[in-house]
């Protein structure tokens, strides 16, 4: 059983009578209370939550192509020629 007797904050929720029941059992099941049960899934829910936001998953076939980009970049095409010039031109203007 985890407990950690540092907690300070609350947080209140309302949900329905058959999720409730659905809480408490899973609560039961792994010797938790209630609310230590619903807090440990929050902060799991957020993490995920969290990671699917800074971490990039791609298929094998997709790192390939992604590493193969990056160690033999193609070349560059007239949009991006333009751009770069266009900066450059921007740059020395404002020096």
């Amino acid at each position: 059983m985890s407990q950690n007797i540092h907690r300070t904050a609350r947080i209140e929720a309302r949900i329905a009578p058959d999720a409730l029941l659905i809480v408490k059992r899973a609560a039961e099941l792994q010797g938790r209370s209630v609310s230590d049960f619903v807090a440990v899934a929050a902060q799991e829910a957020a993490s995920r939550a969290i990671a699917d936001q800074h971490i990039i998953r791609l298929s094998m076939e997709d790192q390939q192509f992604f590493a193969d980009t990056i160690i033999n970049p193609p070349p560059p095409t007239p949009g991006l020629v333009h751009a770069a010039e266009a900066y450059q031109s921007l740059i020395k203007s404002s020096s």
